[in-house]
């Protein structure tokens, strides 16, 4: 997409530190060589060496100890994995110097004479020609070896970077530029280094620019796929955008982040190039900003660059995701991980899937079952809300240089209160509560404004009541099919799960006397006085009443605990008793409304669906005091009153 110079000033870069790497791994092998031959001696320490070479590797400062001698074959555990690291750093060093558009010369010969040379190289043994070959530093009798190459790199690199420019703009690598394209560069580089600490010390991120006749080039070697590479083009005040990805939705994840920006998409296709990405397809589009004046242009080059850290091992946090969400949660929670800059790097390099399994292993028995996914129990929403804040939590606590042990505490607390907000019995009791009381509300206010005999304008107002109490006992019922899952998985569920199923036929009687009005309301009125009306619409009062003492017993009985005082235990024994008084009262109301109803009702459908109302009234004060008595079970056993 760019020109090779771009890449330069990174390559070279990249170049150098592989070849103090490759310097390092050759002195292991000789130091292990000599250590094998004399194995009384003493051990060199290599400590200062791997830190001057940033090598995090305790088994390469360990290889030397292992090492031993065999009918003169120096045996070396680890030495795949070592002539591994001497072929990736090899292939680094020479990337700068070997251009593929011109024929090949000697250095490229050499180079690939080696790269074959250690590819042959298999198990755990290494003869002593094999050893010479590899770390000989003289030369003599023409013979080549891999120090030497490596020596002579070294010289080609250290030539190369003469010809290019050394100054940096914030850490981007720039020649030939003019006055006003600095401040240009710095608004990209404030953007991108604003967000860089985020990657950690994952490779990637470095960035050249350049003057190329009327436009400034600027180049971002996001990570270390050769495919994956990112050139913005400024000419005047439009943004011309150059991307390439191997993962298809990781393009359309970096599309989604500069839509704030006004980023217009075309030229996207799938393409293949033999010399990139192994030759498999690859995506590619180009993204044009217009600018309305060099402030917005600034402030748009700022967001370009705060964006690419994202990309950076972008599918691999994704594909972790979707063990605990499913595809488009995960990419929301990648997206939310964005808008908070807080990235998904940090979640990576904290354990990722094994700090959550963690998590969910330690938050209690019964809470998750094997096989069990996080949105399973939590639900998709609170779900992907508790992974966003665990990815910010990793990214703020290593960022602060907090222990990742500190990470899997807090992840282990955080998934807690989760499961225990998701899954507290008592919001599922108070949630189904109110729907009991907007039904008792609804009735009562039906029968005290007598909307039964009120002319219809448009739908019935008693069929309207009659679908909105269907519509709130079906969600009363969902709330009981999820206790009863719950007490599938955890035992302590079971009495709270009994509780509900009682208070099920609270909202189905009430929902069928919503229904008997609406029935009542289509011409089976004959014969009702204001004795009736009264009558019932006491009785529907009272269980109103009595609905609201429940819901006020179960808000106390929700605080109740071993160490509640004793204003809170009597204030639910009042409510518990209210109820109990209620459907006292109810009792007498039914008798009183039935001998109202056959004092002046006649007609026979009037009559049976009148009766049927003041039973399905009282039917529901019987509920609650059923309930009532559950209630004060589980309260008890909360506090330890049981016992």
């Amino acid at each position: 997409m760019g020109q090779r110079s771009l890449l330069l000033p990174g390559w070279i870069k990249a170049a150098l530190s592989a070849n103090d790497r490759l310097k390092l791994y050759l002195s292991v092998l000789q130091v292990a060589f000599a250590h094998a031959e004399h194995p009384d001696g003493e051990l060199p320490d290599l400590t200062a060496e791997l830190v001057a070479a940033h090598v995090d590797a305790p088994w390469l400062r360990d290889m030397p100890a292992s090492a031993s001698l065999m009918d003169g074959t120096l045996l070396l555990p680890d030495l795949t994995r070592l002539v591994q690291r001497l072929a990736e750093d090899l292939e680094t060093m020479a990337r700068p110097l070997l251009q593929p558009d011109e024929p090949a010369n000697a250095l490229h010969a050499r180079v690939q004479h080696w790269l074959d040379e250690l590819g042959t190289l298999r198990g755990e043994r290494l003869d002593r020609p094999q050893l010479q070959s590899l770390t000989r530093g003289q030369r003599t009798n023409g013979d080549d070896s891999l120090h030497l190459l490596v020596m002579d790199l070294h010289h080609a690199l250290n030539q190369l970077a003469g010809t290019i420019s050394s100054e940096e703009i914030d850490g981007a690598h720039v020649w030939q530029l003019q006055p006003d394209d600095r401040a240009r560069v710095v608004a990209f580089m404030r953007g991108l280094n604003r967000t860089a600490p985020l990657k950690f010390d994952h490779p990637g991120l470095d960035t050249a620019a350049t003057r190329d006749g009327e436009r400034l080039l600027v180049q971002n070697d996001i990570g270390t796929n050769d495919v994956h590479v990112l050139v913005v083009q400024i000419e005047g005040l439009t943004i011309t955008l150059s991307y390439s990805d191997l993962h298809r939705p990781r393009f359309a994840f970096f599309q989604s982040l500069l839509v704030p920006y006004g980023a217009k998409w075309s030229d996207l296709q799938s393409k293949v190039n033999a010399a990139l990405n192994e030759g498999d397809a690859y995506t590619f589009g180009v993204a044009r900003f217009d600018c309305a004046d060099e402030r917005a242009l600034e402030t748009t080059l700022e967001g370009i660059g705060s964006r690419i850290v994202f990309l950076i091992d972008w599918n691999r946090a994704r594909k972790r995701l979707l063990s605990f969400v499913d595809k488009d949660h995960a990419i929301e929670v990648l997206r939310e991980a964005v808008r908070l800059e807080a990235g998904h790097m940090a979640w990576l390099k904290a354990g990722g899937e094994e700090l959550i399994y963690a998590a969910m292993q330690a938050v209690g028995q019964g809470a998750f079952r094997i096989g069990d996914r996080l949105d399973t129990v939590l639900g998709a929403t609170d779900a992907q809300a508790f992974m966003v804040e665990v990815l910010q939590m990793a990214s703020h606590a290593l960022l602060g240089g907090q222990p990742v042990a500190l990470v899997a505490d807090q992840t282990r607390l955080l998934l807690a209160r989760r499961v225990h907000q998701h899954s507290s019995a008592f919001e599922l009791l108070e949630e189904h509560a109110g729907y009991c009381h907007a039904l008792a509300q609804a009735v009562s206010d039906g029968l005290t404004h007598d909307i039964m005999s009120a002319p219809p304008a448009g739908e019935s107002p008693t069929q309207a009541l009659a679908a909105r109490a269907k519509a709130w006992e079906r969600r009363a019922d969902h709330l009981v099919m999820r206790a009863r899952e719950q007490a599938q998985r955890q035992p302590r569920w079971q009495p709270f799960k009994h509780l509900l199923e009682l208070s099920d036929d609270i909202a189905d009687a009430l929902e069928d006397a919503a229904f008997l009005m609406s029935l009542i309301a289509d011409g089976h009125q004959q014969g009702w006085d204001r004795n009736v009306h009264e009558s019932l619409s006491r009785l529907a009062q009272t269980v109103l009443m009595a609905t609201q003492e429940h819901v006020k017993s179960l808000a106390i009985a929700r605080c109740l605990g071993s160490a509640s005082d004793t204003i809170d235990s009597d204030a639910f024994l009042a409510a518990s008793w209210n109820v109990l008084r209620s459907e006292r009262q109810c009792d007498e109301l039914l008798r009183a409304a039935r001998r109202a109803i056959l004092a002046v009702v006649r007609d026979a459908a009037a009559l049976m669906l009148a009766n049927d109302l003041a039973n399905t009234l009282e039917l529901a004060s019987d509920r609650l005091l059923v309930a009532g008595y559950a209630l004060r079970d589980v309260a008890f056993g909360e506090t330890g009153a049981n016992t």
